[in-house]
């Protein structure tokens, strides 16, 4: 017979076995069964009582091996099978959702007279460039395309009006107490600007390590307790300050850190915007433990004239955030105001598509419907927009082909827009009949099943193709679909989507598109990163909340799968919906892609230039730029100008080096591109690198280009820095006078009546009134020749070290010293011995190339051609002209660790030149 003690050796003895399987992810259940029977003529054997501890030893060891098994199968596909009847719902409640009347929502008009006193622009004070909160400050500002001026406390106040205009609209402290210890003159200063342009102050008040109680602020009748923990913050729905934010609710639960101030006052100008109640037993008395505690308070200016927003505590809590706009907004008369209007488009990418056994089934699709229904209750006319490749229609497994007819049994309860036929990225076409055909089967799936054909929209899949830019996507997606508008995430870059911009290239309008936190792999909550607690915060004021907030355009990305399965993209856009109900005055509307493009370009009229970027300087780029492209393709120093100074020389010196090649010839610019600074840089990327040769031996070959109207590019240098970051940039200079007048007999040798029909000096005299045709002409002679402007212009792209500045006479006097210094400059190895390959031509005047070691090659006729000297009145015009530009030169010759100034440079200063 066996004993208590025995019948406890069996179960341990039934269960160890079977730890093995339990851990291999394997055939645990055979193995369990196995091991059950071989036990089971034990278990006979033993008295009634131990039967029943054998029994329930059995079932505990059962409820184990279940519960492993399941762990096992959530990193299957048969997850979906088991957890379809457990999935999340929206747990979002608020008074305005249930109807609730007694809270109106108040959206306050904070325009007044005043604001036409003041630019749109805030100051902000930070205590240094790298402080944390000043960079969240700045960061916000960005997000809402506000325009800012940061400026580190303690230093000289910057320039405050221009006329009889305030240039800020508000100004913000990181720190308070840098406000309040200003020196008397400077504090003076700004508070006089703020009350004769009625400019409001935000004040932050930082952490300390010495908690204060009581304390009182520096001239005001405010006191302040520090360094407390809070928790369920709520805010005053009488104040006039809110206009984004919608009072009426709390936020519970703790606020984030330890470090919070609270504001107590004994004066009416006083206001609390928000409060809170204590969260441990802090230094508080106990009246003060039983009220609410004031953590944003505001100052209608009563005590001093100024009105103020104090704020308790950072940027850390999300309700911040928009108490903060809603600052701005108001201490700003409406300057500052955002716009309460948001447009919210889901893309719902990859209908069709997806492994068996995560696709969208029958109770899917209907659960979608179901849900987009109750969202149209909160965002009038919401549709998803479903992108459809119908290459993989009924791929799934049965239950999942049924929702593939649901869906296109409820064609017109969505928007649709096409993906791609097969999926393929577009960027790996490099024949675009192929393309096409592949886009018009996509096509002809689509009229046969009923989906509309005319939306304009259109999405690459992984973004290939949008950008970088693939020509053969835009001309196809034009021919097949008459595609208009599109989305991507990638450009600029893809992350921070705070600077994600649009753009329009070929008649199609780029959009930004945003991000919700769901891609194609997170599809069960188990899987999201964090859980369902992270999904939560990101909804309830976090990431996904705030991206709505701050753009008035908001289109997201989704898949398929994430209506599927765990259906974690409803739970998230129906919560994250509701609780922008809940706390914003937000106006949430839907409209189709192409309405929305037409709207995003209404409000950013500048985004529609593009700005080429470098593929090569980012791998997400490098894996959506096409195969046939490599970033050896583009040139690696720039010959930038100006005209008439001697580029087409240099020019011919560097293609006569072996290890240098230039670009191809243009047929309309000869040996210019031209690309950066006109309607060429409109042709896009591959318009450009196809001017260049793939080099043979990448290390051996220089490849660049010159174009001598890149110099004075108002656009130039942003343009190139964006492509070009790592380039060497080369300029010549000469007497800038000189060069207004080699301009003028330039353009006359070439027949511009213009020039034919005035004097040098009647151009250069000639006024804003004068005939357009010669105010031209005029601007062309002298603009170029503000020196110190332009390369002040590049210099605020590229570094000094990037820059090589040529004496334009050295250059002609002695080239051969001149590109031994550019070639060290440019670091090429071996050096090219230009003396041997250089010599001077008395019929030229000037070095020509030796070509069959005693005979010279020159340049053509209109090279060196000998002018009329320039009137002596026109060159002391031209001296006073030049005088500050010239003295500005100089300085900045001296910045850059010029050694010597060019003797041209010098005669041109040298006279005294009176009126």
């Amino acid at each position: 017979m066996m004993t208590e003690n025995s019948s406890t050796m069996v179960a341990a003895s039934l269960y160890k076995p079977l730890l093995p399987f339990v851990e291999r992810k394997g055939s645990l259940m055979i193995g369990l069964r196995r091991q059950m029977v071989s036990r089971r003529p034990r278990c006979i054997l033993v008295k009634q009582g131990t039967v029943k501890r054998c029994v329930a030893a059995l079932l505990v060891l059962s409820i184990i091996s279940i519960f492993c098994y399941t762990r096992y199968l959530v990193n299957t596909p048969f997850s979906s099978l088991m957890r379809r009847d457990s999935r999340l719902e929206p747990s979002i409640r608020c008074a305005i959702l249930s109807g609730a009347t007694r809270v109106p929502a108040v959206a306050h008009d904070h325009r007044s007279a005043a604001r036409l006193r003041i630019d749109p622009k805030v100051l902000v004070f930070v205590e240094t460039t790298y402080s944390r909160l000043g960079r969240e400050i700045a960061e916000l500002l960005v997000y809402n395309r506000i325009k800012y001026k940061v400026e580190v406390s303690g230093k000289s106040l910057p320039v405050l009006t221009n006329l009889d205009k305030g240039k800020y609209g508000v100004i913000v402290f990181e720190n308070l107490n840098k406000y309040l210890q200003m020196d008397k003159w400077n504090r003076e200063l700004l508070d006089k600007y703020c009350r004769e342009y009625s400019v409001g102050i935000v004040g932050f008040n930082p952490p300390s390590e010495e908690t204060l109680v009581g304390a009182q602020l520096r001239g005001f009748p405010l006191f302040i307790h520090t360094n407390l923990r809070l928790k369920d913050a709520a805010l005053n729905a009488g104040s006039p300050v809110l206009r984004l934010t919608r009072a009426g609710e709390t936020a519970w639960g703790e606020l984030p850190g330890e470090d919070w101030t609270i504001f107590s006052a004994n004066h009416s100008t006083y206001e609390p915007l928000a409060w809170a109640t204590r969260n441990s037993e802090d230094f508080l008395s106990a009246e003060m433990s039983r009220t609410p505690l004031a953590t944003v308070i505001q100052d209608h200016g009563v005590y001093d004239g100024i009105q103020r927003v104090l704020f308790g505590g950072g940027l850390r809590f999300w309700l911040h955030k928009l108490l903060f706009l809603d600052s701005l907004s108001y201490l700003s008369h409406g300057q500052l105001s955002v716009s309460l209007q948001r447009f919210l488009l889901v893309d719902v990418d990859d209908i069709f598509v997806g492994e068996k056994g995560t696709r969208l089934r029958k109770d899917d699709v209907v659960a979608l419907l179901a849900t987009q229904q109750r969202i149209q209750q909160l965002v009038p006319g919401f549709r998803f927009n479903l992108g459809f490749s119908g290459k993989y229609f009924h791929h799934g497994t049965s239950e999942e082909n049924l929702g593939d007819d649901l869906l296109l049994e409820n064609v017109d309860s969505f928007m649709w827009f096409s993906h791609m036929w097969n999926h393929q990225q577009p960027h790996l076409y490099d024949n675009i009949t192929q393309l096409e055909m592949d886009m018009t089967l996509n096509r002809e799936f689509a009229k046969e099943h009923g989906i509309p054909v005319d939306s304009g929209y259109s999405i690459a899949p992984h973004h290939s193709g949008v950008y970088p830019v693939h020509e053969m996507l835009y001309e196809a997606w034009k021919r097949v679909w008459n595609i208009r508008v599109t989305s991507t995430e990638e450009y600029p870059h893809l992350r921070p989507a705070r600077l994600r911009r649009g753009f329009i290239h070929r008649n199609i309008m780029v959009l930004p598109r945003q991000t919700c936190g769901l891609f194609t792999h997170t599809i069960m909550i188990q899987r999201y990163p964090g859980g369902r607690e992270k999904l939560d915060e990101a909804i309830q004021g976090g990431e996904l909340f705030q991206t709505i907030v701050y753009n008035p355009i908001n289109i997201f990305m989704t898949h398929m799968s994430n209506y599927g399965n765990d259906r974690l993209a409803l739970y998230t856009f129906e919560s994250v919906i509701k609780f922008l109900q809940c706390w914003t005055n937000l106006r949430l509307i839907t409209a189709p892609p192409l309405q929305i493009g037409e709207r995003y370009f209404q409000l950013y009229p500048e985004e529609g230039d593009p700005v080429w970027g470098n593929p090569c300087d980012d791998v997400r780029h490098q894996r959506i730029w096409s195969h046939n492209k490599t970033c050896e393709q583009l040139p690696r120093f720039l010959v930038i100008g100006p005209q008439k100074t001697g580029t087409t020389a240099l020019y011919t010196f560097l293609s006569m080096h072996p290890d240098i090649s230039s670009n191809f010839p243009s047929p309309d610019t000869f040996e210019e591109i031209q690309f950066f600074n006109g309607k060429n840089y409109y042709r896009g990327l591959d318009w450009y690198m196809s001017f260049f040769p793939v080099p043979k031996n990448a290390t051996a070959r220089y490849l660049f280009e010159k174009s001598a109207t890149y110099f004075d590019g108002d656009l130039v240098p942003r343009r190139a820095h964006a492509l070009l970051p790592h380039a060497k940039l080369v300029t010549i200079l000469i007497s800038p006078a000189r060069r207004a007048y080699s301009w003028y007999q330039h353009t006359r040798a070439h027949g511009d009546q213009v020039a034919l029909n005035y004097s040098f000096h009647q151009v250069i005299t000639a006024s804003d009134t004068s005939p357009k045709p010669l105010r031209e002409l005029r601007n062309r002679c002298l603009n170029p020749g503000k020196y110190s402007q332009h390369l002040e212009r590049w210099l605020s792209y590229y570094p000094p070290q990037q820059l090589h500045i040529i004496d334009g006479d050295q250059l002609r006097s002695n080239p051969v010293e001149t590109m031994n210094e550019l070639q060290r400059f440019l670091k090429i190895q071996p050096p090219f011995d230009y003396s041997k390959h250089l010599r001077y031509d008395p019929k030229k005047g000037f070095f020509c190339q030796v070509v069959n070691e005693d005979h010279t090659k020159c340049l053509g006729r209109s090279k060196g051609r000998q002018y009329p000297p320039m009137e002596d009145k026109s060159y002391k015009l031209l001296q006073r002209y030049y005088l500050s530009h010239n003295t500005a030169l100089v300085k900045l010759l001296k910045r850059l660790g010029h050694r010597s100034v060019p003797q041209w440079l010098k005669d041109d200063l040298s006279d005294t030149v009176t009126a």
